[in-house]
């Protein structure tokens, strides 16, 4: 497609606009929207929240349909073309009597991909594909993931001193890094549809993992890796807003019944060595819709979770001292025995945090 200054600045601001979403729109992707005639912007919108307007809608509300007559339409992603919470937005682009369409990705969700394209050309409407692609794939990860591969996109989150470590050999690890990490990690939270962590993290943190200080109209889903059904009922993520999903290779009826009349939903999933199957795990959140997840665990489940190659992304907060061989660290993995066996990571981000530093790596597909 030819490429244009004003059709990349129109599609950056249209990025723009998506990010606003980043909190509120799960389980839906980040979209963004911009309305253009005669070179000026007429119209914006991004989708809010699951069940409100699409992106589209909301631009081609605030631009009017009579303006918006033979005018160019920037989108973060392929406008649908089916009926869900909301109406099709191609239909609505149709009746207004776009001009043109530039999409930066095509939708791949199989009830869209390709189809909203393909039904904008029959009418008439010009669409160009591709622009700023790399950029919309980054604004949603878990969605991509959920769709093509049926499960949602992982990180898992840490938090160790500069040789690794990640709590004294007793548990305790509060706390490693700053106010200013923890902060941050909230951020991490809030984006993800839910956060899991296992019960040994549970018994000696007995954590809340909810998202603090800031305002989603939601929490995350919490999940506890629990084989054997160890959480207390009295837990406190079992408490306060939200629900709480604890999944075990154990059905003890008993214990089960006293977690579920705290709050908590028990589900079991079990491997043939009595283990919860991590992979039915994630194919099971994909299934609620989930897209992100955040892995908040120890060095048990955090391996387990490495070794199933279920993990797409480690953010490591590192906090400025060193706590010695003897306490436990990041990831518990059977011993590789060889150099060439090491699981490779690529650095995409470094940066300070308060007194400490964050590294965002991806699991290497190679």
């Amino acid at each position: 497609m030819t490429v244009s200054a004003a059709d990349a600045r129109f599609m950056a601001r249209a990025m723009q606009l998506a990010r606003r979403g980043m909190y509120t729109s799960d389980p839906n992707p980040r979209v963004g929207c911009v309305i253009v005639k005669d070179g000026r912007i007429i119209g914006e919108g991004w989708h809010e929240r699951a069940g409100q307007p699409h992106a589209e809608i909301n631009a081609l509300s605030q631009a009017g349909k009579i303006h918006s007559q033979r005018a160019g339409v920037y989108v973060t992603l392929e406008p649908c073309c089916h009926s869900g919470r909301t109406p099709p937005c191609t239909q609505a682009l149709i009746d207004t009597g776009v001009m043109r369409v530039v999409a930066a990705m095509r939708d791949p969700n199989p009830q869209v991909a390709g189809k909203g394209f393909r039904q904008l050309e029959a009418n008439g409407i010009q669409v160009n594909v591709g622009l700023m692609e790399r950029e919309a794939e980054a604004l949603n990860p878990g969605f991509i993931s959920r769709m093509k591969r049926g499960r949602p996109y992982v990180r898992v989150k840490l938090a160790a001193s500069l040789d690794g470590r990640t709590a004294m050999v007793k548990g305790e690890s509060k706390w490693i890094t700053s106010e200013a990490a923890r902060a941050d990690v909230q951020k991490w939270r809030a984006r993800s549809s839910a956060i899991v962590t296992g019960v040994g993290t549970v018994l000696a943190d007995n954590p809340m993992l909810t998202v603090r200080d800031m305002k989603l109209g939601r929490q995350p889903l919490r999940v506890v890796v629990d084989s054997r059904l160890r959480t207390p009922p009295t837990a406190r993520l079992l408490q306060g807003e939200g629900k709480t999903l604890i999944v075990a290779a154990n059905q003890d009826v008993n214990l089960a019944e006293n977690l579920k009349r705290s709050g908590a939903e028990v589900a079991y999933m079990a491997t043939e060595k009595n283990n919860v199957d991590l992979t039915a795990l994630m194919k099971h959140l994909a299934w609620l819709e989930a897209n992100e997840v955040l892995i908040e665990a120890g060095e048990t489940l955090c391996g387990a979770m490495l070794k199933e190659k279920l993990v797409d992304e480690i953010v490591l907060y590192y906090g400025p001292h060193v706590m010695g061989s003897c306490e436990r660290g990041m990831f518990m993995l059977p011993s590789l025995t060889r150099m060439a066996n090491r699981i490779k990571l690529d650095i995409i981000d470094s940066r300070p945090i308060g007194k400490d530093w964050r590294v965002i790596v991806k699991v290497s597909e190679k």
